[in-house]
């Protein structure tokens, strides 16, 4: 569209400049531009013609393939993910002896017009519509994925103030926090097998437009605070190309493109349903999902679901750090458990913090603060030549200038110079062999030998 309207200005331009030279460089510029017009409309029905033969193509293969069940899941219902999941809570969980709320194990449905009567009281800009494809979705956090609701608002405690308090600054729908939910369940170091990572889950190239950084220590898009600023910039452009919320979460899970496509396969329309089928199949079920993790957050209690107990603070604070620290240091110097001190700063992705005079923040408990301060310096110096392996200067080793030849043994030849205070036993040990072999390849009888004298080593 934009190379056509730039063909028509060209068209206008040069028509207003040969005015002035009569009627026939009038004609002249008139005949141009609709020749322009001419080609940018031949242009624009080719690639309708293209782009339906592809709608056609899609809907052939999407009528040879059934629906499963509606359900197109997004990278938080992903199987593949429930080890890691499970793993990520273990380490943040608590479970007491003895809970006031208990979930129960099997949860109970909801008929229609409950569903529709709730979604419609949640105090939201965004559009939560209802439909058997959203009803799926809702039913499967509800029913099936209970316990994964359990510790998302177990966690969610920790997280959601951080993205209430960014999206609330921005001026954006504060429930575009549960984004999160069906892009991570909030997990804040889980990896797609497209390579998003975060709890945003930000593709590396994406990430870098907004300012996340990556490399072997640290990657960006895992920093909770970082990730969650720059999530907010990409909605906030999102919405400025569509204006409309639905779009802009769908154009997030599967980018502006794609969901460009869909609007026009769909005929121009700039809405969400009207454009479903066009979409990716992931994303297909992303709004819905959206849609249900919003549900499933507001009504948990009416489904008899209990928030988790997590052991993260809900007041922790940072500080500036410029030196190399590990986080084992900081675990065993102030006796916090290493596993809190990486569900906080899930960043470093081997427990360092690479100093080395940039400034890097640290992410602990409000309380742990001061202490941190106090005894920083015996932190850094706890272990350190165990913690801080990497070497800053290394020489390389001298051959010994009495040995000529290949190394003491491994049947590599050799010949080793006596000098003054040798004797078989510190020669042998040196250069790894035992005093008979060494005996045996110079044919000695006795233990004695002479500075200068020269014995072949194997």
């Amino acid at each position: 569209m934009l190379k056509h309207f730039s063909a028509f200005l060209v068209a206008i331009f040069f028509a207003a400049s040969t005015m002035a030279q009569g009627g026939e460089g009038e004609a002249i510029a008139v005949e141009d531009e609709n020749t322009a017009q001419e080609e940018a409309a031949q242009e624009e029905e080719n690639q309708e013609q293209a782009d339906l033969a592809l709608m056609d193509s899609i809907e052939s293969a999407n009528a040879k393939t059934p629906e499963k069940n509606y359900l197109d899941l997004p990278v938080g219902f992903d199987s593949e993910m429930d080890s890691l999941l499970n793993e990520y809570y273990q380490s943040v969980i608590i479970t007491p002896k003895k809970r006031k709320c208990v979930s129960d194990s099997i949860g109970e449905g909801c008929s229609d017009e409950v569903y529709i009567a709730r979604l419609q009281k949640i105090p939201a800009v965004m559009e939560l519509t209802y439909n058997p494809i959203v009803k799926k979705h809702i039913e499967l956090y509800v029913l099936k994925r209970r316990k994964q609701v359990e510790n998302m608002l177990g966690i969610g405690e920790y997280y959601f103030p951080i993205f209430e308090q960014a999206l609330d600054a921005a001026g954006l729908p504060i429930e575009l926090k549960y984004l999160p939910v069906i892009e991570s369940a909030l997990n804040p170091s889980a990896f797609s097998r497209a390579g998003a990572s975060g709890l945003w889950q930000f593709m590396y190239g994406t990430g870098k437009i907004y300012g996340l950084d990556g490399n072997s220590l640290i990657d960006d898009r895992r920093d909770p605070i970082k990730a969650t600023n720059a999530a907010v910039k990409f909605l906030r452009d999102l919405y400025k190309i569509y204006g409309d919320w639905s779009l802009v979460i769908a154009a997030y899970n599967c980018g502006p493109g794609n969901v460009n496509k869909a609007i026009k396969r769909a005929g121009g329309k700039k809405d969400y349903w009207a454009i479903y089928p066009y979409l990716p199949m992931e994303t297909r079920g992303y709004v819905p999902a959206f849609i249900a993790a919003t549900y499933a957050m507001t009504y948990y209690k009416e489904h008899n679901i209990c928030p988790a107990k997590m052991q993260m603070p809900v007041l922790c604070d940072t500080i500036k750090v410029k030196e190399r620290i590990h986080l084992e240091q900081i675990s065993n110097v102030m006796n916090i458990d290493v596993k809190l001190l990486r569900s906080l700063n899930p960043q470093y992705r081997k427990d360092i913090i690479p100093g080395n005079g940039e400034t890097y923040t640290l992410c602990l408990p409000q309380r742990s603060i001061g202490s941190f301060m106090d005894q920083k310096d015996s932190i850094i110096a706890y272990k350190a030549d165990s913690f801080n392996v990497n070497r800053a200067v290394v020489l390389p080793a001298q051959a010994d200038p009495y040995f000529r030849g290949g190394g003491g043994g491994g049947g590599v030849k050799g010949i080793y110079v006596v000098k003054k205070g040798d004797s078989l036993s510190s020669i042998a040990k040196k250069r790894k062999v035992t005093v008979a072999q060494i005996k045996k390849w110079n044919g000695l009888k006795s233990d004695k030998i002479r500075v200068g004298q020269k014995l072949k080593i194997k």
